[in-house]
């Protein structure tokens, strides 16, 4: 792998701001926390910017945030009043904005761009752990409404090319989101989740001409429907798995949490290593 050329990322954001409040049981999400925090560790490198695809932004085309100063979205419900007050100001990326359109334009992608919209909580949570200065410019993508897996595969190879000038790809989603299990199933793993996590890393280890036809071909695995109902927490791993450009994938983390699996994947080396 070029030297210059950072992995790509598909991180679990956890639930809302669970990493700044109080839980019940306390140091349910600690594990996951502590990971985010080590995130550039892992990457080898600090980025020169990010381009993060979250779970929670649908559009009807691909479309990215283009704000010099974007703001936060506290898209969430029901939790402490002090976790509507977070803050983290990282700067825009006009610039790389206009390139990420026109990198998915090439391609054939119909693509817009949004002035107004913050920063969402798939974005800004884990994002604020790994990088708590809000020093590195960010760029959010979103997902294309209809949540085809081909075309989200396409988008991360038409990205690929950003890797190579220091933007860190980070695919921001939960590899398991079956919120009804997550809020009824207790201490017990759910099965499927067992049974999915190991086709996905199973799959993400596999040489890119038989993982993308896995990927596409993802709700056959076994679990999957179980794990994913519907699909949007999934998709951002087929985003940076496409803009692996041919680079090997591994699981990086893994954790259980309330009843799950939830595990992180990272898509070539590390910064400087062969």
């Amino acid at each position: 792998m070029p030297e210059n050329r950072l992995p790509s990322m598909f991180v679990p954001h956890g639930a809302g701001p669970c990493f700044f409040m109080d839980w019940n049981p306390p140091g349910t999400w600690e594990r996951m926390e502590s990971w985010l925090r080590g995130l550039t560790g892992q990457v080898g490198a600090t980025p020169k910017a990010l381009l993060v695809v979250s779970a929670h932004w649908e559009a009807e085309v691909f479309t990215v945030n283009a704000q010099a100063q974007p703001g936060l979205l506290y898209d969430y419900n029901g939790f402490p009043e002090h976790t509507y007050r977070l803050t983290w100001p990282a700067p825009g990326a006009p610039a790389l904005a206009a390139e990420v359109g026109a990198l998915l334009a090439a391609e054939g992608f119909t693509v817009a761009e949004d002035h107004e919209r913050g920063l969402d909580h798939g974005v800004f949570i884990p994002m604020k752990l790994a990088f708590p200065e809000a020093d590195v410019p960010v760029v959010q993508l979103s997902l294309r409404s209809g949540l085809d897996p081909a075309e989200h595969l396409k988008a991360g190879q038409a990205l690929a090319p950003l890797r190579r000038q220091g933007v860190l790809i980070v695919g921001s989603g939960m590899s398991y989101h079956n919120m009804a299990q997550l809020r009824h199933g207790g201490t017990a793993l759910d099965p499927a989740s067992q049974h999915f996590d190991a086709w996905l890393a199973e799959t993400v280890a596999l040489p890119p001409a038989q993982r993308e036809p896995r990927l596409l071909d993802w709700a056959r695995a076994p679990g999957a429907r179980d794990s994913h109902p519907r699909e949007e927490h999934l998709l951002p791993l087929h985003v940076v798995a496409g803009a692996a450009d041919g680079d090997s994938g591994l699981k990086v983390f893994e954790d259980q949490v309330l009843g799950s699996v939830q595990s992180a994947f990272l898509f070539g080396d590390t910064y400087g290593q062969p």
